[in-house]
């Protein structure tokens, strides 16, 4: 006949004992204490504060310090503010707080939520890519075969310097045929180049440049771009009133484009939800918003936190955008995938 063994626990009970999930164990706690609703006002007006910045960050001033601006080069990390919320709420013990953390999740996931699915397509006829290369490059050379590695038909570079653009042509030229050199910008290009142009962003030198690429698949007017360094300043704050000059000259430069199909390459020195880019990026694409993977972030190249090197499109359709490998310059190149011949399959 078999016996049946009780073991002993810790309570003096007998028989296994079972232990329930965490959260019950810490809801069963709760119960009975009134004070769940009345604490956490504070972390809840928290919530509620960052869940409007992120719905109405279009309405915060840039009067003082270019605050706006500022707010929404960082945009997307403003969501660090939830989990840290959600932390406090739960060590406070408070229902209150817990229920307006809801409200920052659901706006950022709204704002946001579309960038985290892989909108990555096939196809396309043309590629592209960008990259600020960083005047203080200890290895243009190598940095040129890494860009030209990666396929790329047409090829962006900023922050070129005199004495670096010979090293860039020699280590381009048996990939790129064709080339134009505008100030400190520069365009490489397997398809011929004609129209090659200065583009004035009312600097005062060249940071921008103009030309037509003549593509297997039509012509395409490839503008590249190199806008002010934004600065943050303890007398002034965040400081981008020459970036957002040249922003609205570079803006007028493409709306007045005779080419119908266009492309725009460069470090902007913004991402799309600054409203100081406006002048470009209402009537253009993001490559990344469209048909990208995640944010695509690209500066600074050793813990990328901002978008501010951008592929942008009109009257071309982007196929896919991603960023590529680390160079020695402080930005992550870009590339795109982009159609050109919208009657292609």
């Amino acid at each position: 006949m078999a016996q049946a063994y009780m073991t002993e626990t810790g309570s003096g009970g007998s028989g296994p004992e079972r232990r329930g999930p965490r959260l019950r164990r810490l809801l069963d706690g709760w119960r009975g204490d009134r004070g769940i609703w009345r604490r956490g006002l504070i972390l809840a007006a928290l919530a509620l504060l960052l869940a409007l910045v992120m719905l109405l960050h279009a309405q915060i001033p840039n009067t003082i310090g270019n605050l706006g601006s500022l707010t929404e080069t960082f945009l997307p990390w403003l969501v660090i503010g939830v989990p840290v919320l959600l932390v406090l709420a739960l060590v406070r013990k408070s229902v209150t707080a817990l229920i307006a953390v809801l409200l920052p999740a659901v706006v950022w996931l709204n704002v946001f939520g579309g960038l985290l699915s892989d909108k990555t397509g096939s196809g396309g006829d043309l590629t592209v890519a960008t990259h600020n290369v960083n005047a203080d490059n200890p290895d243009p050379s190598g940095t040129a075969r890494d860009v030209a590695a990666s396929g790329a038909d047409v090829v962006a570079l900023e922050e070129l310097t005199a004495s670096a653009v010979p090293v860039y042509e020699k280590a381009l030229t048996s990939t790129y045929r064709y080339h134009s050199v505008q100030g400190t910008v520069g365009l490489w290009s397997k398809y011929p180049l004609t129209g090659a142009r200065p583009v004035d962003i009312k600097l005062g030198w060249t940071r921008a440049m103009r030309a037509t690429v003549d593509t297997p698949a039509g012509s395409i007017a490839v503008y590249v771009a190199h806008m002010p360094s934004v600065r943050v300043k303890l007398e002034a704050g965040f400081t981008a009133r020459e970036r957002d000059k040249s922003a609205d000259a570079l803006g007028e430069a493409i709306a007045h484009e005779s080419l119908r199909k266009v492309v725009l390459l460069g470090d902007l020195n913004g991402t799309m939800n600054d409203r100081a880019l406006n002048a470009v990026t209402a009537q253009m694409r993001s490559t990344q918003g469209a048909a990208g993977s995640g944010f695509g972030f690209s500066w600074p190249a050793s813990f990328p936190m901002a978008r501010i090197d951008q592929i942008m499109v009109k009257g071309i359709e982007p196929v896919s955008s991603w960023t590529l490998p680390r160079t020695g310059s402080d930005h992550l190149p870009v590339a795109a995938r982009v159609k050109v011949d919208a009657t292609r399959s």
